[in-house]
């Protein structure tokens, strides 16, 4: 074999050299792809195999992340995360004070009842059910707000409704609570003979300082004997209060249909609305104006056998007697006398049957109602009684 030359050597051997740098720098970029390749965030992938959408994309994604306080990791989930939701508040325990923010438009039926007591108008005793003095309330706060008069606790309602504190309170019963109670006697000659006629449980006594039902008292307690309570017991009832009196009654208004009293102001505002009893029988129900001619807190009572023909204890005693005050006299915690003879406005010991019983001839409203009604009124007030 021919032998070759330098010079072909030579070419040779550079040929070598560059098909080595060749497959050298080929080599290194092949490696720096699978390198890069293998450091890169796989994109996200949504359940049915296509890319995700924007609208699909985890809110945290397209937040700023920091402020949030989740890692870069939450943002490649398969699954959408969600920001970090705001405090709810849930009524886990409703005796502690309420997270909520007032005033609120009303939720339910019970809300709606406690919303219009803390404007003076009364649903009757607070229960959470939508019965006719409930009704009849809504209808009133319609007419004052000039919305259309359902007796409902509509939508349009429900916003213009509002309730302007925490739904309960706490009460805590006291020494004083449990030393005045007492049984009240079931006769007439034995409720004279006693040194008041007080409260007989702590159930009613709590059950008028939130305007509330016995029953309903109960279901926001039920793991309270009411049996055997101690001083410093914590019992919770709705927040139940009325507004500060500003201004005095100009006069007062009784309809004796609707069973309702309402007292207005000199420019006809109306200050109060509460349901009321009226007399059983139709000659006994005095329409027309009237006045207030006295007013007595926590009155004593004059029991008068007349009055009473049904009775025959009355028909037997023969002789009137003087009953004590307390919340359960006849006349509850106040009298408000009227011009007409043996007529008058008071409280009553039965205020669940304000508007569904009827009396001999007067007014009688719940006691915490009545109290109130003294606190607006003065001797001289204008009572009109109307149809």
């Amino acid at each position: 074999m021919p032998r070759r030359s330098k010079l072909q050597l030579s070419n040779s051997k550079n040929k070598s050299s560059g098909l080595y740098w060749v497959l050298t720098i080929a080599l290194a970029i092949l490696l720096g792809w699978f390198w890069w390749k293998s450091g890169k965030p796989a994109q996200p992938k949504s359940t049915s195999g296509s890319k995700l959408t924007p609208s699909e994309l985890s809110p945290v994604k397209r937040s700023n992340v920091s402020s949030v306080g989740i890692s870069n990791s939450a943002l490649f989930s398969t699954a959408p995360t969600k920001l970090p939701s705001r405090p709810v508040t849930v009524e886990t325990n409703p005796i502690e004070p309420q997270l909520n923010t007032f005033p609120r438009p009303v939720q339910n039926a019970f809300e709606g009842q406690l919303a219009l007591a803390q404007q003076a108008i009364s649903p009757g005793s607070i229960d959470g059910v939508m019965g006719f003095q409930t009704e009849a309330a809504l209808m009133t706060f319609q007419h004052r707000t000039k919305l259309p008069a359902t007796g409902q606790l509509d939508q349009t309602t429900r916003t213009n409704l509002l309730l302007i504190a925490p739904q309960y309170t706490n009460y805590t019963i006291t020494s004083d609570d449990l030393g005045r109670l007492q049984p009240v006697a079931s006769t007439w000659l034995g409720k004279s003979q006693q040194t008041a006629l007080d409260y007989e449980n702590i159930l009613e006594l709590v059950a008028e300082r939130g305007f509330a039902s016995p029953t309903f008292i109960r279901r926001l307690n039920p793991n309270i004997d009411w049996t055997n309570l101690v001083a410093g017991t914590s019992v919770k009832i709705p927040n139940a209060f009325y507004p500060e009196v500003h201004t005095k009654a100009a006069f007062v208004k009784i309809h004796l249909t609707g069973k309702t009293l309402e007292a207005f102001d000199a420019n006809d505002n109306l200050l109060a609305h509460f349901p009321c009893s009226i007399a059983r029988r139709v000659e006994k129900r005095p329409v027309g104006e009237l006045h207030v001619a006295v007013v007595a807190p926590n009155p004593n009572y004059t029991f008068d056998p007349d009055v009473f023909p049904e009775s025959a204890e009355a028909q037997k005693l023969g002789r009137k007697l003087i009953l004590p005050p307390g919340p359960n006299n006849p006349v509850g915690v106040a009298w408000i006398g009227l011009d007409k003879p043996g007529y008058g406005i008071h409280g009553t010991p039965k205020p669940e049957e304000v508007g569904r019983t009827e009396s001999h001839g007067c007014f009688r409203l719940a006691n915490w109602n009545a109290e109130y009604l003294l606190r607006l009124i003065t001797v001289g007030t204008t009572v009109y009684v109307v149809e």
